[in-house]
């Protein structure tokens, strides 16, 4: 039997990714065969007519995204911030509103980072990577994902610039820092059910919910921070698109001040900052 050519299997797999109801069957498709036939996925389209001869590989794939296993989890890296990252089954897959948080963070500047929840060290590995002058402390309770984010920093070329450490919020952090960024789970217990398929059957639970509370780990990481932070240093947390109001109360109930909450491009409230009060 003659095997299809690339662009044959190409369209076949998107239909049969679009039948299933997946979100965006052509990206998805074109990234699953790439990889299947070790191609660059921007170069797939010169090779449109050769013969596909890695058919059992891609339908493997494409039965693993039927399931709505992540694209990235599948493939076991995401781009993000222009580096690929390594992702398991133990991390949050990485998504593009979290580039909102870098962007504000490396536009006020930080010499010692302290990066709570790291998973796979997507926010810290990118932040010294782009502030090659800076160190930091990346922590997880997690420690599978810490060993994914110690990865992900060596594969960055990072050193010992980072660190990582096992710990519950602050409970193994000493010394203080001028930026403490985090990207919590702020996902509670009743609304898992409503969430994807591909985030709520994938994603590890610990780095979706807190508990009943969808606050709960923002007034951790609030109840602490001024403990660990220097002078006139920033707090900087992720949150869900509807918390923005309540996160800025808990930041002015432990004294932070200059308060802002800002969108990522879509227009919804994405990251909340405040400065500690400086001596």
């Amino acid at each position: 039997m003659t095997a299809p050519t690339i662009g044959a299997a190409l369209r076949a797999a998107t239909a049969r990714l679009s039948a299933a109801g997946i979100a965006d069957p052509g990206r998805d498709a074109r990234l699953l065969l790439a990889h299947a036939a070790n191609i660059p996925a921007d170069r797939l389209r010169l090779h449109e007519d050769e013969p596909f001869e890695a058919e059992s590989r891609l339908d493997i794939l494409l039965g693993d995204r039927l399931r709505h296993k992540p694209v990235a989890m599948i493939l076991g890296a995401r781009d993000f911030w222009g580096r690929r990252f390594r992702v398991t089954p133990d991390t949050l897959v990485p998504r593009p509103e979290t580039e909102t948080l870098i962007e504000a963070a490396l536009s006020i500047g930080f010499d010692r980072l302290l990066d709570l929840g790291t998973g796979s060290g997507v926010i810290a590995v990118t932040l010294l990577a782009e502030q090659s002058s800076a160190t930091g402390l990346a922590t997880d309770l997690s420690g599978a994902a810490l060993a994914v984010a110690r990865q992900n920093a060596d594969a960055a070329g990072l050193g010992t610039r980072l660190r990582c450490r096992r710990s519950d919020w602050y409970e193994e952090v000493t010394g203080r820092f001028d930026l403490i960024v985090s990207n919590p789970p702020y996902i509670g217990r009743a609304e898992l059910a409503g969430l994807a398929p591909d985030v709520r059957d994938w994603d590890p639970p610990m780095a979706l919910c807190p508990g009943e509370d969808a606050l709960g780990a923002y007034r951790a990481i609030c109840a602490g921070a001024q403990a660990h932070l220097t002078a006139d240093g920033v707090l900087m947390v992720e949150i869900g698109a509807s918390q923005g109001a309540q996160v800025a109360q808990l930041f002015q109930a432990a004294g932070f001040v200059d308060i802002q909450t800002i969108p990522d491009l879509d227009g919804r409230d994405r990251v909340i900052y405040g400065r500690n009060p400086p001596l």
